[in-house]
């Protein structure tokens, strides 16, 4: 009975603390309340997550105390009042009255200001610092070197900039460092080498440059180094083989040279290595990978690697990923099968010049890509069937290599070729007959000549005619690689609302999500007034940044949205800006939402300020400006090509290519696309050519058409003389203000003279020797594109492997030649060479240059030249001027833009 009154009693004593614990866990400082209750007012909390009356360590979300003082606040994520959300600005100053604050993570709730430089003098306590996507903006506080019991600081994804400071040698105690996707410039301090606590380290999407710092390697405890998509260059330090707990390195997407250091086995603990393009060369050591044994991931595409790739590469059985493309590795995979049931990874030895026949080893990948090489033989069956084989040397696949290209590489090699499984003996010739006979069949071969000429040139005539009016109908629908529907033209009805699919257009939103993302639409966050829509930067409630564009009716066309949306539901392709949703609930205003893109647009990214009171800029790399290049072709390829009806784009220029945090292109302005139309540079047109019909020249049929493939391709040209000459804005300025920097550029662009093209290239622009014929090719592509005769244009898939291969526009006259894919491919098969195209470009070169052609053409006043205008010539083709050579856009360009998503 005793025993039941004590355990009766135990459970009374304790149900009686339980409902009063609250008591004991209440603030007891008044400094820190009234601290608490300017924070909430300066950020513009809402009462549920702290309501004001109740206590803050006991009620309020986000706030931890212990022994009544604050040591811990996290508003991550939390959403603002309607006038918070008005003028958010980076006000904490109450912080610095919360003396033992241990932690303060704000990450994804919009902080837009610079942080206060009393924060890392007043905050002595504070252990973990979380801003990442607070839309930070200026420099990091030199004072944040007296925050001496930091462990962990997160700065990522803001619009931070200026230099990483020296005073975070100071933080010795620090294990995360995450300055990642910010603006930041100079170079790594030598101090960062100090904290030898450092286990995870993200310097990437930056704009640093210099070298490694030598003693990164004392980092012994650093499991995590990214500092990929930077400026950094000079050789990597072989110190950092002393990174023993290493599991993840990511250098990619900078300028690094020379070899991989033999000491980098050190890694031996090593599970993902990321080095794609760089300049790194040389052979790979052997020894090196042989160390590496816990790999996984190698991605080294994309640098100047020669020699034989190391056969460990092909037989590590936990390496799922390798990709070693576009080097210049040569010799013969490893003929041997590895003892693994595993066949679910990824390999791809593109753009490089292996030989030989496919060996075992193949089977144990998945995805393959083998393009670019020298293969030959047969495939065998163990190869997947997805693998790309196109470009090889080997039987029974299409796209192989040439004969010829083929026989003088495995000759040069002293290996005989297959000839593609055919018998490469001839049949001799036949005795040749004397006499009478002889006679008899000169005499009629002679007479069936002069007889039949005029028969014969008559049917050939008809049957070309007849080819290219029945056969330029079925190509437009047999050529076609995904049917997008009935896409309009300019001069068709839109489809209604009703038919546009739109469960594959993203997620739906809602007005008040929108307006919380934008802050109301404030102006802090206007990106520009465009002619389709408004854009505004905005924050989603996840934390992800998107870009939205507030279409009003009463203004715009309503056609404008709905061709974007009708786009949207029937084509997809990785280099189209993602549509992440849309609203359209309200009767006047739609909105669209998109991807928001780091690095704006090649027309902001290509030259730039450091700040505006800095006359020194900074220049994109000639590497990440033929990758722009190529990934923008790439897009208009698939509009071009890959779709049925053929979409033209109609608005390309260097503003509509916008970029993403590892400089990959994503086309923009979208809301001009429309279906080629079909009479402006058809069959009929070439017809009436061929017979020289009256009115029918290329300049006629062509004249201010902007619906047809060849204009993109002609505005493409603009954007790649861009890249080449540096000159920002000659893709967005109209042609008649061009006459004068075209007559003073083109004299330059030859192909039978490289050292001409110095003269126009980028001064900021720093090229080698190789880079030096990249940067001519891509001149001599662009020349092409400008051609004034619309069907003497390359087509936009020729351009495209022109620009992943430039070295062979300018290297062989036989492999710059635009060759047909098929018998049907009639322009193609008329095209010719890039010689051909470029000798229909007319230009009366000026004696001297008066200036260096430069400038900027973004004012729309301006006249767009630099030089006198002087030709000693005494004239210029008239043909230049004229709109029919030179088409203008349909509508005015808007020259304020940031990011062309309209």
């Amino acid at each position: 009975m005793r025993n039941a009154l004590d355990f009766m009693f135990l459970f009374l004593l304790l149900l009686f603390l339980s409902c009063f614990e609250p008591t004991f866990q209440q603030l007891s400082s008044r400094t820190e309340r009234v601290a608490l209750l300017e924070l909430r007012s300066s950020l513009g909390l809402r009462g549920r997550d702290w309501p004001i009356k109740a206590d803050p360590c006991s009620v309020w979300n986000g706030v931890e105390c212990r022994n009544g003082r604050v040591i811990g606040i996290n508003v991550s994520g939390f959403r603002r009042t309607r006038i918070g959300r008005q003028n958010p600005r980076f006000v904490v100053d109450a912080l610095a009255n919360l003396t033992l604050l241990q932690s303060f993570n704000a990450s994804r709730f919009l902080l837009p200001g610079p942080i206060p430089n009393w924060l890392g003098s007043s905050l002595k306590s504070l252990q973990v610092l979380d801003l990442r996507s607070c839309s930070i903006l200026g420099p990091i506080p030199l004072s944040f070197g007296n925050l001496t019991n930091l462990t962990t600081l997160y700065l990522s994804n803001n619009k931070l900039n200026g230099s990483i400071p020296a005073s975070f040698g100071q933080l010795i105690r620090l294990s995360v460092l995450d300055l990642a996707r910010n603006e930041l410039t100079g170079s790594i301090p030598l101090s960062v080498s100090s904290l030898g606590n450092l286990s995870f380290l993200d310097l990437s999407s930056n704009r640093l440059d210099g070298s490694v710092p030598p003693l990164f390697g004392s980092l012994r405890l650093l499991q995590q180094l990214n500092l990929s998509s930077n400026n950094l260059s000079s050789s990597l330090p072989a110190s950092l083989g002393d990174l023993g707990v290493l599991v993840d390195l990511d250098i990619s997407f900078n300028k690094f040279s020379g070899p991989l250091p033999p000491d980098l086995k050190g890694m031996n603990r090593l599970q993902r290595m990321v080095l794609r393009n760089n300049l790194l060369g040389g052979s790979l050591p052997d020894a090196l990978f042989s160390s590496l044994t816990q790999l996984q991931a190698l991605a080294i595409n994309d640098n100047r690697f020669t020699g034989a790739a190391p056969d460990v590469l092909f037989l590590t059985p936990g390496l799922r990923f390798l990709d070693i493309s576009g080097n210049n590795f040569t010799g013969m995979l490893p003929n041997s099968s590895l003892n693994s049931n595993s066949t679910d990874g990824t390999l791809n030895i593109s753009r490089n010049m292996f030989y030989g026949s496919l060996v075992p080893v193949l089977g144990r990948f998945r995805v393959i890509d083998l393009s670019g090489n020298y293969f030959e033989g047969r495939v065998p069956n163990f190869v997947s069937m997805k693998a790309s084989l196109e470009t090889n040397c080997l039987q029974n696949v299409s796209s192989q290599r040439t004969l010829e290209d083929c026989s003088s590489f495995y000759t040069a090699k002293g290996l005989d070729f297959d000839n593609f499984g055919k018998p490469s003996s001839a049949q001799p010739p036949l005795p040749e007959k004397s006499g009478k006979n002889k006679i008899n069949k000169r005499v009629i071969i002679l007479a069936s000549v002069l007889g039949g000429v005029g028969f014969i040139v008559f049917m050939m005539l008809l049957a070309m005619l007849l080819f290219l009016y029945i056969g330029g109908k079925r190509a437009s629908g047999n050529q076609r690689g995904v049917s997008v529907g009935p896409i309009p033209t300019r001069s068709s009805e839109l489809p209604p609302d009703q038919s546009i699919n739109f469960s594959s257009l993203g997620d739906v939103f809602t007005d008040k999500q929108l307006l919380q993302a934008t802050g109301g639409f404030s102006d802090e966050n206007l990106i520009k007034l465009g002619h389709s829509g408004d854009l505004f930067r905005g924050v989603l409630d996840n934390g992800a940044n998107v870009v939205i564009k507030k279409i009003d009716l009463r203004t715009v066309k309503k056609e404008t949205y709905r061709v974007e949306l009708d786009f949207f539901s029937k084509a997809s392709h990785t280099r189209l800006v993602p549509l992440l949703g849309h609203c359209l609930d309200n009767e006047h205003e739609k909105f669209l939402v998109y991807k928001y893109m780091p690095n704006g647009d090649l027309a902001s990214s290509l030259v730039r300020k450091s700040n505006v009171d800095d006359e020194n800029v900074q220049s994109l790399d000639w590497i990440t400006r033929l990758k722009i290049a190529s990934g923008a072709a790439e897009g208009l390829a698939y509009m071009h090509h890959e779709c049925s009806p053929p979409l033209v784009h109609r608005d390309v220029q260097a503003s509509s290519i916008l970029l993403d945090d590892k400089f990959e292109v994503r086309l923009g302005s979208l809301s001009e696309v429309c279906a080629e139309d079909g009479d402006s540079n058809g069959h009929q047109n070439r017809i009436s050519r061929l017979l020289r019909l009256p009115q029918s020249s290329e300049q006629g049929s062509f004249g201010s058409q902007t619906s047809v493939c060849s204009y993109d391709v002609y505005c493409f040209g603009k954007v790649l003389l861009e890249l080449v000459t540096g000159k920002d804005g000659i893709s967005g300025t109209p042609d008649t203000q061009l006459k004068e920097f075209y007559d003073q550029t083109f004299p330059y662009i030859n192909i039978h003279d490289k050292e001409l093209v110095t003269k126009i290239i980028d001064p900021n622009l720093i090229v080698d020797e190789d880079f030096l014929e990249e940067v001519w090719a891509m001149a001599v592509v662009a020349k092409s594109c400008l051609n004034p005769k619309p069907s003497r244009r390359p087509q936009m898939r020729y351009i495209l492997k022109a620009l992943e291969n430039p070295l062979k526009v300018v290297r062989q006259e036989s492999s710059g030649r635009l060759r047909a894919t098929s018998s049907r491919s009639w322009n193609a098969a008329l095209f010719g060479s890039w010689r051909q195209s470029l000798s229909d470009i007319t230009v009366v070169p000026a004696a001297t240059m008066s200036r260096a052609v430069g400038g900027s053409f973004k004012q729309s006043g301006s006249s767009g030249s630099q030089g006198s205008g002087q030709n000693n010539g005494g004239e210029v083709s008239r043909r230049m001027q004229s709109k029919e050579i030179f088409p203008e856009p349909p509508d005015e360009q808007d020259e304020r833009v940031e990011y062309h998503y309209h």
